[in-house]
């Protein structure tokens, strides 16, 4: 069975004859075809009714029509007369329409060298073929031969309906498809290679470090260089993202497995619909928030989503509806939930205020929070998503527990994805994290409305292995950090592509003196405000605020000192785990204490 591009229940089909192609397709076709219905496709961002890619038979554009033989009243090689609302109708021929569109998408593709042949006969040309056809999905072929549209229409460049029932071999449609190529050259696409077609063609499914999240410049036509790496979202992850509907939906993911991507192509669907009501994205950590509000800025939605941690927006819910403002305590936080939660019961604060509310890091919310939130969605669209990951639940250890997210007002039984594949990290990298926290990322079962515990698996990245060095002091560590950062620089990591994560405040600022005394740029995050993504910096924070976040050069200093007393050894090898599992090339992991934790850290296997 092919991979079909919504998944077929989440599909907006114009017709049942649309629907019945898209059937025929995923079935009558191997699992090595890749097909996308009515997604923008390359630099104009055209939508073809259907796009076919097979690694070794090429690219196809196919549009549909759910015409009847009496619907056509003349056609002609450049337009159709259609009967159409009491009338005739001049449209371009459908067959000219796909040819128009798959053309785009060739002048795009031809650019890229690696796509070309670089000498013979075909040089300049793509590697893999390309064609176009039609698919009449309510004409046979006897009507459409009886009919003279072969005259308009070359035969073999339209697929008819008795050549697409249920009952068709699987081989004689194949073939229907593959005669509308006009040559078969070619050799079969690599898996990198297949990567640039899809990069190219779907400019919304880009990746890039996080910096460039939403970067999607769809505009191919602008682009002077194309990069030497493409990366794109893989098939489960594109699938998803654009399968996403109205309603709850829960996704379980390990960490780096590109939740936070999948919410941000989310977040910009559901922005790009006109929506009367702006879409809220919600999260624990401010870091987070900051970066994920600067991503949005960056794509011009910042006036239709609204990215909040979780309790800055309790605070402007309070000041909006003129709620008390609790007085600073350690309690001040809590009770400001408690406030907004009062406020909704009362209806002093009111409720579906959001077209639709999306949360990061959902496992750092506690139950109430959840309860909380499910009731700012607005009933009309009913749109919430959860992305989760028990294996990162760094906060309110006491209160980490099973529940059902049916308890907590979340429907999304049968609605609920798990993603097990670690993409950010390299492959040693991974191997490192998941080595100290073995204990406690041992994966547990829960039912589909429950909250499992996943083990990450690499996608298979290979990079360096990470730094991992022990030295007699804290003062000899962070010289060491200092000067591998300063030697990163030197191969071409930019500052803002690093960070120190520390497991405490004097730590932090042993790290910001020696850095200040080197003159190498720095920003130390204590606090709220502190925080500049975009700062060409290296960002010097605690671990627990790192989480969400991602870096190419990551340094881990003082493990050696982890944990401190009265701290507890499984809650530190999971915070280690997240602290690690930010770098997306590179780990720095030092030591100068005699603690156990540091020993697994710094023994070889």
């Amino acid at each position: 069975m092919a991979v079909l591009i919504p998944a077929i229940g989440a599909c907006k089909f114009d017709s049942s004859g649309e629907r019945r192609l898209a059937e025929r397709l995923e079935q009558k076709l191997d699992s090595d075809y890749l097909l996308w219905h009515n997604v923008p496709v390359g630099p104009k961002q055209a939508h073809p009714d259907f796009v076919v890619i097979h690694p070794r038979r090429g690219a196809l554009i196919l549009e549909t029509k759910d015409w009847r033989i009496d619907t056509i009243a003349k056609a002609t090689r450049q337009y159709f007369e259609i009967h159409a609302d009491g009338g005739l109708k001049t449209i371009v021929n459908p067959l000219a329409q796909a040819r128009h569109c798959a053309i785009q998408v060739v002048n795009a593709l031809d650019r890229d060298k690696q796509l070309v042949h670089a000498d013979g006969p075909h040089q300049g040309k793509l590697i893999f073929p390309w064609g176009y056809g039609v698919v009449f999905t309510r004409i046979t072929r006897a009507q459409f031969e009886a009919a003279g549209l072969g005259e308009a229409i070359e035969s073999h460049l339209a697929i008819c309906q008795d050549e697409m029932l249920e009952a068709t071999d699987a081989e004689a449609f194949q073939q229907r498809l593959w005669d509308m190529f006009p040559h078969a050259f070619g050799k079969a696409l690599s898996l990198p290679q297949l990567d640039r077609v899809r990069w190219i063609m779907f400019p919304e499914i880009r990746v890039g470090d996080q910096t460039g999240l939403f970067d999607t410049n769809s505009d191919a036509e602008e682009e002077t260089d194309l990069p030497d790496i493409m990366r794109v979202m893989d098939l489960q992850q594109e699938q998803l993202a654009r399968s996403l509907g109205d309603g709850h939906r829960v996704i379980h993911g390990v960490a780096g497995s590109g939740k936070t991507m999948i919410l941000g192509y989310r977040a910009q669907q559901l922005a790009q619909a006109a929506v009367s009501k702006p879409v809220l994205i919600l999260c624990y950590n401010e870091p987070l928030a900051v970066k994920l509000q600067a991503m949005m800025a960056a794509k011009g939605l910042h006036r239709q989503v609204h990215v909040r941690n979780f309790h800055k927006w309790c605070r402007q819910q309070l000041v909006a509806f003129g709620q008390p403002i609790p007085a600073q305590s350690q309690r001040m936080f809590d009770q400001m939930v408690e406030n907004v939660i009062r406020g909704v019961e009362r209806s002093q604060i009111p409720s579906g205020q959001y077209a639709a509310v999306l949360i990061d890091e959902g496992h750092d919310f506690q139950p109430e929070w959840f309860k909380l939130v499910v009731q700012m969605v607005d009933p009309s669209t009913n749109s919430l998503l959860v992305l989760y990951d028990s294996a990162q639940s760094i906060y309110e250890k006491a209160k980490r527990q099973k529940f059902s997210f049916k308890s907590l007002g979340i429907q999304a039984q049968g609605r609920t994805t798990i993603l097990r594949i670690n993409y950010r990290n390299t492959r040693q990298i991974l191997e490192l994290a998941n080595k100290v926290a073995k204990d406690v990322l041992t994966p547990d079962a829960a039912d589909d409305d429950g909250a499992p515990l996943l083990q990450p698996i690499t996608c298979g990245r290979d990079g360096k292995a990470p730094i991992v060095v022990k030295l007699p002091t804290l003062r000899d560590e962070v010289r060491k950090v200092a000067e591998l950062l300063a030697d990163s620089h030197a191969e071409g990591h930019a500052w803002g592509e690093m960070a120190i994560l520390c497991r405490h405040y004097e730590l932090m600022h042993a790290c910001a003196g020696e850095l200040g005394r080197l003159r190498i740029p720095y920003q130390v995050r204590l606090k709220s405000g502190q925080y500049d993504p975009l700062a060409n910096t290296i960002k010097i924070m605690t671990m627990h605020a790192s989480k969400g976040l991602e870096f190419p050069v990551v340094a881990l200093p003082a493990i050696g000192e982890m944990p401190q007393e009265n701290e507890d050894a499984s809650e530190e090898a999971r915070l280690f785990y997240v602290a690690a599992t930010r770098a997306t090339h590179r780990l720095i992991v030092t030591s100068s204490g005699t603690r156990t934790f540091g020993q697994i850290v710094t023994t070889p296997d």
